[in-house]
């Protein structure tokens, strides 16, 4: 094409020819440099990619390289950061891999730790210090994606495992057995395994050892590992034997799976059955603080209250007051609410024997009917101040969670708080009845009303007194139910009857009685519930009574006295 040009260029003009030469010789210059530029360019960015990342050194300066770092620059600084020495490098890397690790915009930039919950509280991430709630905040979200979220977890168990509380290297090995830890955990594990002094974080390390042996070739390996399993109760262990009874070629492994599964299976069993036994107790022991205070009441004075119930539920309205009163002390407010509930329903009680059951005694109809309509009373009161709507009664957190005992059973705090509080309440009584004036003047009126009169006992008072006792017991239970279901005005009314079993049961009047009851009606019940469910087991257990009261109409322990023979 040149040629053609210049061909037609020297035939017309010499001065065209000089002009399109020029143009020719411009054009190639420019595009040699711009290929010299472009590669350049590359070289530059190669070279430039080619220069390692320098983490910083100190454990500050790396955590605030996070900020500004890409996925594989984050990569290096987490690994230098577990590899040092500080412990803020756990909790850090935990929050990085949960998503709550933030940076706030400041001079220098600000690393963010939020706590839990949906409006979590704020902290710097490495002095601590709070910042308040998190909404208040404008805060970066630090990422990370899914290559660096398996590192960072891994990294996360190996300071796990390495650190002087047992409960975190015991939380660690737990979550290696359903994460399946890399073929370079392996080695670090087997010497972790040989120095671990505890026998559950021992259990949990060799348990992760012998899932990973289970996916060896080698079927010896395999059954080496079954046999380390068996009886194993996690989940995950439960499903590996399943999968190698099932799918396992060689049959001695197949049989050996099987076998390990039929040993965790009875393992199961007598944990559920020691499950039902707790949940048993837990019932019961909320049956004794409902139906204790009525045996006294009900035992001295024979009086049939059918108000008891919302004596209870006055001291669940007890406890939701003093909570509102003391919004940031929950712990201080359910401690407050104790005596407070006693000396609520106990008022209400005395008010009641005072104004209306001591002018209605040897008439046991008309008092059951007075007391009825009193519940009545009680329950719109509360209706009327605080609306007929369920409130809510916040646990505090010593209360909160459950004691985990192995990977199929654990107690719940807050079942068994209310245990041993009730077994507490139920020897202050007896201690009450037993070692003081109260008691002793309470006991020869139970017995002997007249003879209790004719040695100088005001039976009147102790009438009032007792009542009021009894009323406060109900209060106290009150509190406590408060921590198991919403508080409302018919808080009390799911407990009357149950109380009056209790009593009947255990023997009208008799402390000691009312406990057995309490127990004994609340374990039966919670063995009934998976057979038979909760609606029938209720009928069941009302039906036995019947047929119980029936060979021994005063019941378990029966109490000698006025009341035992009326």
């Amino acid at each position: 094409m040149k040629t053609c040009c210049m061909s037609i260029v020297e035939k017309r003009n010499p001065l065209m020819r000089f002009l399109l030469l020029s143009f020719f010789l411009i054009f190639n210059a420019t595009i040699t440099m711009a290929h010299a530029e472009d590669t350049s360019s590359e070289a530059a960015e190669t070279a430039l990619a080619e220069t390692p990342y320098v983490v910083p050194a100190g454990f500050d300066a790396q955590a605030a390289a996070l900020i500004d770092a890409d996925f594989d620059q984050k990569l290096l600084i987490v690994q230098a950061m577990a590899a040092g020495q500080d412990k803020r490098a756990l909790p850090l890397l935990s929050a990085l891999v949960d998503g709550r690790l933030n940076s706030k915009s400041a001079t220098p930039p600000q690393l963010v730790l939020l706590g839990e919950g949906d409006d979590p509280e704020a902290s710097d991430a490495l002095s601590g210090e709070a910042l308040g709630k998190a909404s208040a905040l404008t805060l970066d979200s630090i990422s990370v994606n899914n290559s660096l979220r398996g590192e960072l977890r891994s990294m996360i168990a190996r300071l796990q495992l390495a650190s002087d509380d047992e409960s975190i290297r015991l939380a660690a090995a737990k979550q290696l057995i359903s994460a399946e830890p890399s073929a370079e955990m392996i080695p670090l594990l087997s010497e972790r395994l040989k120095s671990e002094e505890d026998g559950d974080v021992k259990a949990a390390l060799a348990a992760v050892l012998a899932m990973a042996d289970t996916q060896s070739e080698d079927a010896a390996v395999r059954k080496a590992a079954i046999a380390t399993l068996s009886g194993s109760l996690y989940p995950e262990v439960r499903a590996r034997l399943q999968e190698l009874a099932d799918n396992d070629p060689v049959p001695e492994v197949k049989s050996a799976a099987v076998t390990a599964l039929a040993t965790v299976a009875e393992k199961i069993a007598f944990y559920g059955f020691l499950e039902n036994l707790f949940f048993g107790l837990s019932l019961g022991s909320v049956l004794l603080l409902a139906a204790v205070g009525l045996a006294i009441t009900f035992g001295v004075m024979g009086v049939i209250n059918m108000a008891h119930g919302e004596l209870i539920m006055l001291g669940a309205y007890t406890t939701y007051v003093m909570q509102q009163l003391m919004p940031n002390s929950i712990g201080a407010s359910l401690l407050l609410s104790i005596p407070a509930a006693f000396l609520v329903s106990g008022l209400v009680g005395i008010a009641i024997e005072r104004g209306v059951i001591r002018f209605l005694y040897g008439r046991p109809l008309e008092t059951l009917l007075a007391t009825f309509g009193i519940s009545l009373v009680l329950q719109q009161a509360v209706r009327s101040i605080f609306s007929p709507l369920n409130r809510e009664v916040a646990s505090p957190s010593w209360m909160s969670g459950s004691l985990e005992i192995n990977p199929v059973w654990s107690l719940t705090y807050n079942r068994l708080t209310i245990l041993i509080f009730a077994l507490i309440v139920f020897f202050l009584i007896m201690l009450v009845m037993k070692k003081t004036s109260l008691g002793l003047k309470l006991r020869a009126v139970a017995q002997n009303r007249s003879m209790a009169r004719a040695v100088g006992v005001r039976a009147s008072w102790v009438d009032a007194l007792t009542f009021g006792l009894g009323s406060g017991i109900a209060g106290v239970a009150g509190v406590a139910l408060s921590q198991l279901t919403n508080v409302g005005p018919n808080l009390g009314q799911g407990y009357i009857i149950d109380s009056f079993m209790v009593v009947v049961f255990g023997g009208v009047g008799n402390i000691w009685g009312t406990l057995v009851g309490a127990m004994g009606l609340g374990i039966f019940n919670k063995f009934l519930e998976p057979h038979a469910g909760a609606v029938l087991a209720k009928i069941l257990v009302l039906v036995v009574i019947i047929l119980f009261i029936q060979k021994r109409p005063r019941g378990l322990f029966p109490q000698k006295g006025r009341a035992a023979e009326a």
